[in-house]
């Protein structure tokens, strides 16, 4: 039987009366990207510190491939690359220092460390730039320097709280498209996101908010929980056609997403001709009109209002529910 690479039981920790992190229980599988989703406020950054032993919890507890994070908190940072959302990269040294510097943090032997840097900077398309100052790179290419210090001393398990915020739509394409390349290499990632297209990616998905697990599974498996359809709606006007379909519809079945607008029902045709009916007789124009299937946002979006009332049940396990 594998042992979870990451497990948490009623992991929990609090700050002056907050819960940041409420009866967390998951566990990870080895070699998988599990994702942590949920808004600002959520709970994911005060999670990851939990998992990277640099926060004791209030109750609950936490191994990292069998390593408890209080008791073993030393076994644990060997097991575990942590990029923060604030990663210390020192501006005033170049790429090759940076990678240098963190080598010497996690006692890198000597031999062979060229070897694994080289093979680190070609991995992240640094190469061209390894004498470049750390603070005179790009955003994208900061993540990317941060990612390969995170990697520098091979470690089994990959913490990235947030690692692609504020980064370009291409910059977090290349972005993951290195996290990919990882997978091979069995390494586990764990990353925390706000960004719901970046929870697609991964194999598993755990949504949280405020500090509560709302429900785990995959992408695919998420979706299910959702019996409604989406009616998308594109207009040039989406605010205004929000407003009139909020005075139609439930306001909570009524979301903007983009320049879409997307209303949550189980009656979708009917619904649809008539909030095109309603958009045109308040003079809004009206681009296309499709039922289309939930995204894991229009899933997330769902539960946060139903989660709203309160509930006697806990969080939805897709797994254990099937």
């Amino acid at each position: 039987m594998t042992h979870p690479a990451i497990r948490t039981d009623r992991l929990t920790r609090r700050f002056d009366g907050l819960t940041a992190v409420s009866d967390l229980s998951l566990a990870v599988a080895p070699g998988e990207i599990f994702g942590l989703v949920g808004p600002d406020g959520a709970g994911k950054t005060t999670a990851m510190r939990l998992l990277a032993s640099n926060l004791a919890p209030t109750s609950g507890q936490a191994w990292v491939h069998g390593h408890d994070v209080v008791r073993d908190a030393e076994r644990v940072k060997e097991q575990i690359g942590y990029m923060s959302q604030r990663f210390g990269l020192y501006p005033d040294l170049s790429v090759m220092e940076n990678l240098h510097f963190y080598a010497d943090i996690y006692s890198v032997p000597a031999r062979g460390r060229s070897d694994r840097i080289d093979r680190l900077l070609a991995f992240s398309n640094l190469a061209p730039f390894k004498r470049r100052l750390a603070g005179n790179l790009s955003g994208g290419m900061k993540q990317k320097l941060g990612l390969a210090c995170a990697l520098i001393h091979t470690p089994r398990v990959l913490l990235l709280d947030e690692p692609t915020n504020g980064v370009d739509p291409v910059s977090r394409r290349d972005f993951w498209r290195i996290l990919y390349q990882l997978l091979a290499e069995n390494v586990t990632i764990f990353v925390s996101t706000a960004y719901l297209d970046e929870a697609e990616r991964c194999n598993r998905v755990a949504l949280v908010h405020e500090g509560k697990l709302l429900a785990c599974g995959t992408p695919t498996e998420l979706k299910r929980l959702m019996t409604a359809k989406i009616v998308a709606i594109q207009t040039p006007t989406p605010r205004p056609a929000v407003k009139v379909l909020r005075s139609l519809f439930s306001r909570d079945a009524v979301g903007l997403f983009g320049d879409r607008v997307h209303i949550a029902t189980e009656h979708p045709d009917p619904d649809a001709d008539r909030a095109k009916s309603a958009l045109l007789s308040a003079a809004l124009p009206v681009q296309s009109v499709q039922v289309i299937p939930p995204s894991l946002e229009d899933v997330f979006v769902s539960m946060l209002t139903f989660n709203r009332e309160p509930r006697q049940e806990g969080p939805r396990d897709v797994e254990s529910s099937q």
